[in-house]
């Protein structure tokens, strides 16, 4: 059936559940599967960009999966959420692009689960102030974290970021994830851990550069000196 936009409302559209949303959607509703992709854009996003660590590979993975998504909504049950489906596709989607490179693929329901806690260490309230240097502030601290979780183990990585960084439940991650609820408790714990390790050796460096009076501040204090001896 080709793909039609049947003439409802945007209210309606975001006031419609998943389940409804998806079964027009299976009936070539393009205006209910838009509404589906920006609803869940954030999460699928940050799913495969967990996997893929690149911005650009992840769109091009986003857009694929969704297309997959479209050809499949027919065979979609409201039984199970929508979101979770979703990321079922774009996980796939995500490892099958990392296989097709040669990269080597960890599943997420292989290696570590006793031995989750030996894996190796990597290096690893908002504030109502609106001021740009505030804002610049959080823009650093933002690519920071996001460095550092790009470098978590892959089998943390993922769990991280659909518990800490999306805020699915622990039971709604173990159902993406296809894992025990006891193995995403494990690995979001030892995730916490490697990321505040990490992050309290950039802390501790930083600390020591703090108020740095060298190079071109040091120059140009010595220069206005120079400048103003008799």
């Amino acid at each position: 059936m080709p793909p039609t936009a049947l003439p409802l409302t945007a209210d309606a559209d975001a006031n419609a559940s998943d389940a409804e949303l998806a079964a027009r959607a299976a009936q070539g509703d393009t205006q209910a599967f838009a509404r589906i992709m920006r609803r869940h854009n954030q999460l699928l996003f940050r799913t495969a960009r967990s996997i893929l660590h690149s911005d650009a590979d992840t769109e091009d993975a986003l857009q694929d999966a969704y297309l997959r998504a479209w050809r499949a909504i027919g065979g979609f049950r409201d039984e199970a959420k929508l979101s979770t489906w979703l990321v079922r596709i774009v996980i796939n989607e995500a490892l099958g692009r990392l296989r097709r490179r040669g990269a080597q693929v960890i599943p997420f329901d292989g290696g570590a689960t006793a031995g989750d806690d030996d894996a190796p260490d990597t290096q690893l309230a908002d504030d109502p102030d609106r001021q740009p240097e505030r804002l610049a502030m959080r823009e650093d601290l933002r690519r920071l974290m996001e460095r550092r979780i790009d470098r978590l183990p892959d089998a943390y990585r993922t769990v991280f970021v659909l518990r800490a960084v999306q805020e699915l439940s622990v039971g709604e991650t173990a159902e993406a994830l296809q894992l025990p609820e006891a193995t995403v408790r494990l690995r979001f714990f030892r995730a916490r851990s490697l990321l505040r390790e990490s992050l309290s050796r950039d802390i501790d460096l930083a600390t020591g550069d703090a108020f740095a009076f060298d190079g071109t501040r040091c120059d140009r204090i010595v220069a206005r000196v120079l400048a103003a001896l008799p």
